[in-house]
């Protein structure tokens, strides 16, 4: 099948320009992954936004405000035909939350809608309850582009991004596994709306490398409706680049050190 457009989904964690060497390589892996649509989460700092619209002059750029320090970045090809809106619901009332960021890309007249979230860290009963909110409305948000859609179950809707699905501690046998979180974002809240979670190469896209006492994690995820076709990676719709495809623990430090302590999500979307 053709590739209609790909997509890169990162959080660079704590992305500033106050170091413009990280700045450099951040953008020079940019470049060579080469994504028609990417997001990063974490800008912190506007010359951040002033360095990739520099270097990635074939880009056209977005960005998210508000009384939030972190914001997320979104960028399209400029030969795409695309529309940028923020979306404050997502930050499930709290003005502190980061909001979504909603991508709509049009090709041969159909409508391919994308959200982008980081939603709330925490293993304690408020953020896992806030993740919960937002999963629950990033799902039912399909209902409201269904009444826009040419034919029942139409349309193209994914969201995506830094969900943070890490569970919940708590005493007396009460806590919840990530593996349980996910697993009710998929079976709960997806499927209702006929949507899915990608499948990723990797079991893991976070690690803050060998000295950290918090193992490798599952916190970002692609969820997407059910008539939407992808690329395949070793039997995955989802292909996690950065650390976890290095060979050693050595270079997995080491790319940790440079670039963040999140891995890439990269998948391509297909006629």
């Amino acid at each position: 099948m053709a590739k209609l457009f790909s997509v890169l989904s990162w959080n660079v964690e704590h992305f500033k320009g106050e170091v413009k060497k990280r700045v450099d390589d951040v953008t020079a892996l940019l470049k060579k992954v080469n994504p028609d649509i990417f997001a990063l989460y974490e800008v912190e700092g506007k010359e951040v936004f002033s360095s990739l619209t520099k270097s990635l002059p074939n880009y056209s750029f977005h960005i998210t405000e508000g009384p939030q320090t972190q914001e997320i970045l979104v960028a399209a090809k400029n030969n795409f035909t695309s529309f940028f809106t923020q979306k404050l619901e997502f930050k499930s009332g709290n003005q502190y939350l980061r909001p979504g960021a909603l991508l709509t890309v049009t090709i041969s007249n159909q409508n391919y809608t994308l959200l982008f979230l980081h939603t709330k860290s925490g293993t304690d009963p408020l953020g896992l309850g806030l993740r919960d909110d937002m999963f629950k409305r990033a799902c039912e948000f399909r209902m409201v582009l269904e009444k826009k859609a040419s034919s029942k179950w139409g349309s193209k809707y994914l969201f995506l991004g830094d969900l943070n699905t890490m569970g919940m501690e708590y005493p007396y046998g009460k806590a919840i596994d990530a593996e349980t979180e996910i697993k009710k974002l998929a079976e709960k809240e997806a499927k209702k709306v006929k949507m899915k979670i990608l499948k990723k190469d990797e079991p893991a896209s976070w690690w803050n490398g060998s000295k950290s006492k918090t193992p490798p994690s599952n916190l970002d995820q692609v969820v997407v409706s059910e008539n939407l076709k992808f690329k395949m990676y070793s039997g995955c719709e989802v292909t996690v680049l950065g650390w976890p495809k290095e060979s050693t623990v050595e270079k997995k430090d080491e790319w940790i050190k440079r670039y963040s302590d999140h891995g890439l999500l990269y998948f391509e979307i297909q006629k």
